[in-house]
């Protein structure tokens, strides 16, 4: 599906929700919408990344700068994950609390799109996990500047491929080389599972 249909998919649901009052027709939009905006986030992300990254980022900073934080990333007790901001958002390293925290192995995500590894929960039609990741690292790319999303519902596979329901509180952060140019963008993650569940 072309992003240009996305894009009128989303207005037209959300115009139609707008406007409508009758609940289950509601409720199918609401799916309908969640979807729209899921599949967009998905094709952006691999066609376009995060965006905000004109021409190719020179490979000598982007190593220089990763070997600076190297350590404090590896041996942070911070859940953290490094994205390539470029098409594909890929997972360029987690850290070992960012492994423990969503039931992965470094070894098998680096290297690999962010949503490939971190879809949304298929049973959950009303999802938005993806969609709202993307718009907030899109925002850090845009604007340079960190962003703080609120808890966020977006459940993760065990070992066993079983979804799991988690809640999150992300920050997400730019890494910029000494003369400004996005090189990273850095994923931070708290675990709010226990907090947020005891409130619904």
């Amino acid at each position: 599906m072309s992003t240009f249909i996305c894009e009128q998919n989303i207005v037209n649901f959300q115009k139609l929700l707008d406007v409508n009052e009758d609940e289950s027709l509601q409720r199918t939009l609401k799916t309908l919408l969640a979807s729209a905006k899921r599949d967009l986030a998905m094709l952006k992300s691999r066609t376009e990344g995060a965006g905000g990254r004109p021409g190719q980022r020179p490979p000598v900073d982007a190593q220089t700068v990763r070997q600076d934080i190297q350590a404090e990333f590896d041996n942070s007790r911070n859940p953290y994950m490094l994205l390539d901001p470029g098409p594909g958002l890929k997972i360029l390293d987690v850290n070992n609390a960012y492994a423990r925290a969503t039931l992965i192995n470094r070894s098998d995500v680096v290297g690999k799109s962010l949503f490939d590894i971190f879809p949304d929960n298929p049973s959950d039609q009303l999802a938005n996990g993806v969609s709202n990741l993307y718009a907030s690292l899109q925002i850090v790319a845009r604007t340079g500047q960190p962003h703080a999303m609120a808890v966020q519902r977006y459940d993760i596979r065990n070992p066993a491929g079983e979804f799991v329901e988690r809640h999150w509180q992300p920050i997400n952060s730019p890494i910029h080389d000494k003369a400004g140019h996005l090189l990273f963008l850095l994923h931070h993650v708290e675990d709010v599972t226990d907090q947020a569940t005891r409130l619904l």
